[in-house]
Parts: structure tokens; C-alpha cells; sequence
């Protein structure tokens, strides 16, 4: 796959992250969504859940890492990338390389609690036994303003 195919790729599958989160900012929830993808095609999806949920770990990612895994019957999901429209936090990043994720594509970053370089980045720590590549800032003015509305409109 060329880098401009890539590109083209991780900017439509952004899209369905976002409307991923647009469905969790109609449920009250933080707008936030995440998708995974294998070879082309969508395994799992989440959104934000943790104020439907009653759980503090229900966040978009842990949600579609979870979904991904009943769906492909292992807790390793090799070969899979996954797609959020936030910077993860350090609890996401760790399940995202205990999962083995291969790549993580997101939108706006999180100044406030991002692990993927803006507070931290787990993703870089050489003792860790798994690498996830990652892409930041896909579609990120579109991922920030949908996150500042949803907070803009709770004040």
C-alpha cells in the first residue's frame, strides 16, 4: 500500500470514528469514537461509555478492543489498527499494546491526559515488548471542534 493510499485509507476511516463519536454525544457520553480494522474491513467499533456503563474503563477504545476480541476470538489482535477520534490515555495505550495493535491512527490531541506524546508517550517506552505505530492529527480540527462544542454546550 503506497503512503498515499494509507493516507486516503486513514482519512475515511476517521470519518466512521467520528460518527462514532457523534452517536456518543447524542447518548450524553464524551464524543469520542473508535474503530478497528484488519485488512480492510471493520472488525469492531465503540464509542464512549462510562456514564451508561456505571465504568470508569468504558472508553471508546476499551470498548472496540473488547468488541474486537469476541469478535476474532483472541485478546492479541495482531494485524489490526485502531482509529480514535482523542489521543489515548495511558490506560487505553496499555491495553492497546497488551492487544498488540499494530497501528494507532487518531484525531485531536489531549493536552489534559494524551499518552501518545502529549503527556506521555507509552507508545516509545523501549522497555515495553510490543511497538504500535503511531499517526496523530488525522482529521484533527474536525475531532477538536466536535469535543469543544459537546463541552461549549455543557457550560
Amino acid at each position: 500500500m503506497t503512503g498515499r493510499q494509507l493516507e486516503t485509507d486513514d482519512d475515511e476511516w476517521m470519518q466512521r470514528a467520528l460518527a462514532l463519536a457523534r452517536d456518543a454525544a447524542c447518548a450524553g457520553e464524551v464524543p469520542v469514537g473508535a474503530l478497528i480494522v484488519r485488512e480492510g474491513r471493520v472488525v469492531s467499533e465503540g464509542w464512549n461509555r462510562p456514564v451508561a456503563q456505571h465504568d470508569p474503563t468504558a472508553h471508546a477504545e476499551i470498548v472496540a478492543l473488547r468488541a474486537a476480541g469476541e469478535s476474532l476470538g483472541n485478546y492479541r489482535l495482531v494485524g489490526c489498527d485502531l482509529y480514535v477520534t482523542l489521543e489515548p490515555c495511558l490506560m487505553c495505550a496499555g491495553a492497546m499494546i497488551h492487544a498488540r495493535i499494530n497501528r494507532l491512527v487518531f484525531g485531536a490531541f489531549d493536552p489534559r491526559a494524551g499518552a501518545a506524546g502529549s503527556i506521555v508517550d507509552a507508545f516509545s517506552l523501549p522497555q515495553l515488548n510490543h511497538r504500535v505505530r503511531v499517526c496523530g492529527g488525522v482529521r484533527q480540527a474536525e475531532c477538536g471542534d466536535l469535543l469543544r462544542g459537546f463541552f461549549r454546550a455543557r457550560r
